[in-house]
Protein backbone atom coordinates (compact mmCIF):
# COMPACT_ATOMS: atom_id res chain seq x y z
CA UNK A 1 0.00 0.00 0.00
CA UNK A 2 1.28 3.47 -0.75
CA UNK A 3 1.71 7.20 0.61
CA UNK A 4 -1.83 8.51 0.62
CA UNK A 5 -2.59 11.00 -1.45
CA UNK A 6 -2.01 14.88 -0.71
CA UNK A 7 -5.53 16.11 0.21
CA UNK A 8 -7.57 17.83 -1.45
CA UNK A 9 -6.57 21.75 -1.77
CA UNK A 10 -3.24 20.77 0.49
CA UNK A 11 0.06 22.65 0.21
CA UNK A 12 3.25 21.61 2.18
CA UNK A 13 4.82 23.23 4.98
CA UNK A 14 7.03 22.97 6.93
CA UNK A 15 7.75 23.31 10.17
CA UNK A 16 10.64 24.79 11.95
CA UNK A 17 12.05 23.43 15.58
CA UNK A 18 15.36 25.02 16.99
CA UNK A 19 16.12 22.31 20.04
CA UNK A 20 19.64 22.82 21.65
CA UNK A 21 20.74 19.50 23.16
CA UNK A 22 17.75 17.74 21.47
CA UNK A 23 18.37 13.91 21.19
CA UNK A 24 18.26 11.68 18.84
CA UNK A 25 15.15 9.83 21.65
CA UNK A 26 13.60 12.99 21.89
CA UNK A 27 13.50 13.46 18.35
CA UNK A 28 12.23 10.22 17.24
CA UNK A 29 9.48 10.74 20.29
CA UNK A 30 8.57 13.70 19.20
CA UNK A 31 7.85 13.13 15.30
CA UNK A 32 5.62 10.09 16.76
CA UNK A 33 3.42 12.19 18.40
CA UNK A 34 3.20 14.27 15.40
CA UNK A 35 2.84 11.45 13.38
CA UNK A 36 0.27 9.95 15.10
CA UNK A 37 -1.76 13.17 15.90
CA UNK A 38 -2.23 14.10 12.23
CA UNK A 39 -3.22 10.36 11.54
CA UNK A 40 -6.08 11.07 14.49
CA UNK A 41 -7.10 14.31 12.64
CA UNK A 42 -7.08 12.65 8.99
CA UNK A 43 -8.94 9.73 10.17
CA UNK A 44 -11.27 12.55 11.91
CA UNK A 45 -11.68 13.95 8.22
CA UNK A 46 -9.24 16.84 8.44
CA UNK A 47 -7.44 17.20 5.72
CA UNK A 48 -3.69 16.66 7.00
CA UNK A 49 -0.53 14.71 6.41
CA UNK A 50 2.44 13.88 8.21
CA UNK A 51 5.24 13.65 4.87
CA UNK A 52 8.79 13.17 7.05
CA UNK A 53 10.91 14.89 9.78
CA UNK A 54 14.73 15.15 9.66
CA UNK A 55 16.84 16.07 12.96
CA UNK A 56 20.23 18.26 12.05
CA UNK A 57 22.31 17.78 15.24
CA UNK A 58 24.85 20.13 13.90
CA UNK A 59 22.73 22.92 13.80
CA UNK A 60 20.44 22.04 16.70
CA UNK A 61 17.86 21.94 14.36
CA UNK A 62 14.71 19.69 13.60
CA UNK A 63 12.65 20.18 10.30
CA UNK A 64 8.70 18.37 9.83
CA UNK A 65 6.98 18.16 6.57
CA UNK A 66 2.74 18.56 6.48
CA UNK A 67 0.94 18.79 4.25
CA UNK A 68 -2.72 20.65 5.10
CA UNK A 69 -5.60 22.84 3.66
CA UNK A 70 -3.91 25.76 5.63
CA UNK A 71 -1.67 26.80 8.01
CA UNK A 72 -3.75 26.91 10.96
CA UNK A 73 -4.33 23.17 10.24
CA UNK A 74 -0.66 22.58 11.24
CA UNK A 75 -0.67 24.93 14.18
CA UNK A 76 -3.88 22.74 15.24
CA UNK A 77 -2.05 19.76 14.87
CA UNK A 78 1.27 21.18 17.18
CA UNK A 79 -1.38 22.19 19.66
CA UNK A 80 -2.91 18.59 19.60
CA UNK A 81 0.62 17.11 19.98
CA UNK A 82 1.42 19.40 22.94
CA UNK A 83 4.71 19.92 20.57
CA UNK A 84 5.90 23.75 20.39
CA UNK A 85 7.42 24.83 16.88
CA UNK A 86 9.68 27.85 15.75
CA UNK A 87 8.14 28.96 12.89
CA UNK A 88 5.60 27.29 10.24
CA UNK A 89 6.51 28.17 6.37
CA UNK A 90 5.02 27.52 3.10
CA UNK A 91 7.49 24.63 1.14
CA UNK A 92 7.78 22.87 -2.31
CA UNK A 93 8.54 19.34 -1.84
CA UNK A 94 9.97 16.86 -4.52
Amino acid sequence: MGEPAQPAGASTYLVEHYWPGATADLFRSTSERVRTTAEAMRRGGTPIRYLHAILVPADEAAFCLIDAASQELVEQLYARAGIGFDRIVAALAA
